[in-house]
């Protein structure tokens, strides 16, 4: 993150949540501040039914660090009425946090929409695009595309099978976690991780955690 940067606990940020709940301006003026813990804060109170697609766009370009590109943005982005057809378009994007939003929003989009409510022809599009793109595409947009083969097997069951195949199919993903100890997760163990709890095609109530 950049500096002025404060490194505020996720846990004392909820606190604030707590007290604040929803509160769409004060979201965008915490965005607009461009301090990532303002920022992250920001995307945890903001409001899913009044956020406008403008607004997505600009937080999506101002969203510097996949902190902020690879949960804050995709979260409100997923939860929105907006999110996934922009998602469709930031995926195509040359930017790579834009790009990376993107697919996290898709992949947020799958964990909390009913299998009914999601088109399955795009998504085994997607997972196609993965299966071609993930080894040469841009470092975080890989990192992204192996979690969206993730999501699309844990939680689309009628997609499991092909996103596992999918995932045999692209096998480890390299992805340069800088000095972090922070893995890249074989997408084939985790959703069979997943399978083996008793769990797929569970959804989440919220994007946001």
């Amino acid at each position: 993150a950049k500096e002025p940067v404060f490194g505020v606990k996720v846990a004392d940020l909820k606190k604030i949540l707590k007290r604040v709940k929803k509160d769409h301006a004060l979201s965008l003026e915490l965005f607009a501040t461009g301090n990532s813990d303002a920022m992250y804060l920001a995307a945890l109170i903001a409001d899913e039914d009044k956020i406008s697609k403008s607004e997505l766009t600009k937080w999506v370009n101002e969203a510097y660090w996949p902190w902020l590109s690879e949960f804050s943005v995709p979260w409100i982005a997923a939860e929105s009425e907006h999110g996934y057809q922009l998602a469709l378009k930031w995926i195509d994007s040359k930017k790579q946090n834009v790009a990376s939003s993107g697919w996290g929003t898709l992949a947020y989009y799958a964990a909390i929409k009913a299998d009914d409510e999601l088109n399955l022809d795009v998504y085994r599009k997607l997972l196609k695009r993965v299966e071609a793109d993930v080894h040469k595409d841009q470092n975080r947009v890989s990192h992204t595309m192996n979690a969206f083969v993730i999501a699309v097997g844990s939680c689309i069951k009628p997609l499991t099978k092909e996103a596992v195949a999918t995932a045999k199919k692209i096998g480890k993903v390299e992805v340069d976690m800088g000095s972090t100890s922070c893995k890249v997760p074989l997408a084939v163990d985790a959703i069979n991780k997943v399978a083996d709890r008793g769990a797929l095609g569970k959804k989440r109530k919220t994007a946001r955690c």
